[in-house]
């Protein structure tokens, strides 16, 4: 019989700073964008600062979530499927994040009895308290290790409150219990002001802040968001009955853009007030000048370009779910910024171009993007807008699907084969011009949906004097993926030979990562197996887009 051991509850200490932030009152109050934004003013101070997103499902990763429930999946370069704020983290810190800094309760759990199974716990019973919180704050350490940080941000997704939230804010609890120099709880709250009152009210955090002490955890400072400013009454009414310092009560109103909230806090000095709760080196004052010009030319565009987004994950009831392509709507604004543009994004369900007397409402766009998506969902739509601005001239990005959809559409209009699909669509159709990677072939066919795709970032060599190679200015290029279908080579001489141009492939040539016509046929036709979104930052757009931008602006 293995040894019985008996149960560790601490963890080695580490000079590594950790701020955990936590959400109170209501979901979707921006601990997202707060988290982002507390990383932004950390690093600008000159402190190396990595951020890691905890979700309390059960769900292993993030790649079986419905988007319109769950908003956009968003890929790591090393292939986790993820949470959309990891986009965020990435966009703010102009940084690529591993996979060990995203974690699921379902991904804990699994690790837990996967070490169980090895035998890792000598043997002993596993229990819930403290083994799951011991292996979150195992994969916190480790994140931290890897990225050699000064500073791991934690947000912990979810409200205080929330029962699933349990076992996140215990193992908050033993951190700082072990290590109370080391570890800082920023909760992000919400002040209501409603409107048969006319006041700000502050009761509603109080009882959230008390309800995070319940668990053992102590704010030591709270953002305030709010519809407005926090004047400084309130500040000394919520340092007084939440136990926090005044001077540690950010106040964090609606803004024009998410970008200008890094500029707020630091209004509120809020990176020296964490530096002196963490006692760390006050390296120097935040340095955020190449984020101002940026915030500065995303507000005084010279001229206007209106992109019009069709997609299909668009329409639930009465509202607009732009958050399902929130990394390529980013992605248009950084070029735009970039071009010293203001973007016009409009969005657009695909369903409703089916119709095909509603496609001239499209003239008065100056550019059309089609997205990523899966299924039969508004293909007959996409189909239709691409056929449409091929025709009409109208420059054209087609992203994973959007690329499929163009190859799929020049083949049936151009090359006329008739009968042509994707196996996505149809498997049974004569002409299979999209059809499923081989490798997937018996992992569909077993219903093994999770994880499947072709994940993650993969190098594709560009044809010389290409749309592609001038808009990369290299040879080769890196992107992440996440897809299943890629384009038959059965069918690769057929559409090139009708004017079609594959100016992107896999470096051994099989895949087809980058399809286009010639501009002497049309201003801009371009579609990418790959996702570019997922690499464009503020302080870096995405030379794609750019591309795409300018060809639209020009074209107009």
């Amino acid at each position: 019989m293995p040894k019985k051991t008996k149960t560790k509850t601490t963890v080695k200490k580490s000079a590594t700073k950790y701020i955990f932030v936590v959400g109170g009152v209501m979901s979707g109050v921006g601990k997202g964008v707060a988290s982002s934004s507390i990383a932004t003013v950390l690093q600008a101070r000159g402190h190396k600062v990595t951020a890691i997103k905890i979700d309390p499902y059960i769900n292993v990763d993030a790649g079986t979530m419905n988007p319109t429930e769950h908003g956009e999946v968003f890929v790591l370069k090393d292939g986790l499927e993820t949470d959309q704020d990891m986009g965020n983290y990435e966009r703010f810190l102009n940084t690529d994040l591993p996979s060990i800094n995203y974690m699921t309760t379902g991904s804990v759990y699994q690790s837990v009895i996967q070490k169980e199974r090895n035998l890792e716990y000598g043997g002993r019973n596993v229990e819930v308290v403290p083994d799951i919180p011991l292996e979150v704050i195992s994969r916190i350490k480790r994140a931290g290790r890897k990225a050699a940080a000064d500073v791991v941000l934690i947000e912990v997704g979810g409200t205080v409150g929330e029962y699933q939230n349990v076992l996140f804010l215990e193992a908050i609890r033993m951190m700082k219990t072990d290590e109370p120099e080391n570890v800082a709880v920023v909760m992000v709250s919400y002040l209501p002001v409603p409107g048969s009152i006319g006041e700000m009210k502050t009761k509603p955090t109080q009882t959230a802040v008390r309800m995070l002490n319940s668990a053992g955890v102590f704010a030591d400072m709270i953002v305030c968001r709010s519809p407005q400013g926090v004047d400084q009454k309130r500040k000394e009414k919520m340092a007084k009955f939440c136990n926090v310092k005044v001077e540690n009560v950010i106040s964090s109103p609606d803004l024009e853009s998410i970008y200008d909230i890094p500029l707020n806090y630091e209004e509120d000095s809020m990176s020296l007030r964490l530096a002196n709760i963490l006692g760390l080196p006050n390296k120097k004052p935040a340095d955020l000048k190449a984020w101002k010009q940026f915030v500065r030319r995303s507000k005084n565009g010279n001229d206007t370009v209106k992109i019009a987004v069709v997609g299909k994950y668009f329409n639930s009831g009465d509202f607009v779910l732009s958050d399902v392509y929130i990394s390529v709507l980013e992605a248009i604004k950084f070029s735009a910024y970039k071009l010293n543009l203001k973007p016009e994004i409009s969005y657009l369900s695909s369903q409703e171009f089916a119709d095909k007397k509603k496609l001239r409402e499209l003239k008065k766009y100056d550019g059309v993007l089609i997205p990523g998506g899966f299924g039969t969902t508004g293909i007959d739509g996409k189909l239709n807008v691409i056929e449409y601005v091929r025709k009409q001239q109208i420059p054209y990005f087609g992203i994973c699907y959007g690329m499929q959809l163009a190859v799929l559409e020049y083949a049936r209009n151009v090359v006329r084969l008739v009968g042509a699909s994707t196996e996505e669509i149809d498997p049974k159709a004569a002409h299979l011009v999209i059809g499923v990677m081989p490798e997937q072939r018996e992992k569909i066919a077993n219903n093994d949906m999770g994880g499947t795709m072709r994940l993650g970032q993969y190098p594709a060599v560009l044809k010389a004097g290409s749309i592609a190679a001038r808009a990369y200015k290299a040879k080769e290029t890196i992107e992440r993926h996440r897809h299943r279908y890629e384009v038959n080579p059965e069918y690769i001489a057929q559409l090139e030979m009708h004017g079609l141009r594959f100016s992107g492939t896999s470096p051994d040539g099989t895949l087809m990562e980058i399809v286009e016509l010639p501009q002497n046929e049309h201003p801009f036709f371009v579609g990418v197996q790959f996702h570019p979104e997922l690499q464009a930052r503020p302080l870096a757009p995405h030379p794609l887009f750019t591309a795409f931008v300018k060809a639209a602006y020009e074209s107009n």
